[in-house]
């Protein structure tokens, strides 16, 4: 069974494409699915689709750092292009009150928009959150019951929010934020209790390198996807071929591949 790195931000210059995906099959890493986080990206990331089809899916979204660019022309033009082949969810949309790049109120109108689109086409929702739990949940709670999923993307929280998550019928993402002894121990509690159903690893590339891979390298890559498999084994003392396994069917049904 293959790996599937089910988050990767492809766009960045520090991520060559052709490299990228061939340095990652080398590793054993056959899927990947690419970010959008603005309007400006959506179209490359229809491109890229075309030109690696079988390695290929992505997401279409306005990350709520980009909030205050969505315009009314963008839902139309979201509308159709998510029902292209390739497109496999909405997002990345959510809420981020750490940096507020946007306006709250314009975050959650954004968010709430994406959520009704999600629902208008029957797509699940590639979230993001940071510093406003309190209100993603209330808006999810609205929408959830007529979304068919989603994945809490890059999830950092506790035991807590994790189980409010899954609650929701929420896949959630693990990345290399387990390997970070200092900011991630409150995740490495909190996957101890994460039935494996609802597991999917990500690299969330070129960020959030996994600490414990040496040598240090200063951006991450799909490539090192495995290497965060092998740390999650560890800690739930599974071998990680379960791990292997389960998040690549788990990706595969919540992308509906």
């Amino acid at each position: 069974m293959p790996w599937f790195d089910a988050g990767v931000n492809l766009f960045d210059d520090r991520m060559p494409a052709e490299a990228t995906i061939s340095q990652a099959k080398q590793e054993g890493v056959e899927r990947l699915c690419l970010i959008t986080t603005h309007p400006d990206e959506w179209s490359v990331a229809e491109q890229l689709y075309q030109q690696y089809p079988d390695t290929l899916c992505y997401t279409l979204g306005i990350h709520p750092h980009h909030a205050k660019d969505a315009k009314p022309h963008h839902w139309d033009t979201l509308i159709t292009m998510a029902q292209s082949p390739g497109a496999v969810a909405i997002g990345e949309c959510g809420l981020d009150y750490n940096r507020d790049f946007s306006p709250r109120q314009t975050q959650r109108e954004v968010f709430e928009k994406q959520l009704s689109i999600a629902v208008q086409l029957n797509k699940p929702v590639y979230l993001h959150e940071r510093e406003a739990f309190g209100d993603q949940c209330a808006l999810l709670n609205r929408y959830m019951p007529t979304l068919p999923g989603g994945i809490a993307h890059c999830f950092t929280g506790n035991v807590k929010e994790m189980q409010s998550y899954l609650a929701l019928g929420l896949y959630i993402g693990i990345t290399g934020w387990l390997c970070d002894e200092k900011r991630g121990e409150a995740l490495r509690e909190a996957v101890l209790s994460l039935p494996l159903d609802k597991l999917i690893l990500e690299t969330d590339a070129p960020y959030l390198y996994p600490k414990t891979r040496k040598p240090r390298q200063r951006n991450n890559a799909p490539a090192f996807l495995p290497h965060v498999g092998h740390a999650l084994a560890t800690l739930l003392d599974q071998p990680v071929e379960n791990v292997e396994m389960t998040s690549y069917k788990n990706s595969i049904a919540l992308f509906n591949l």
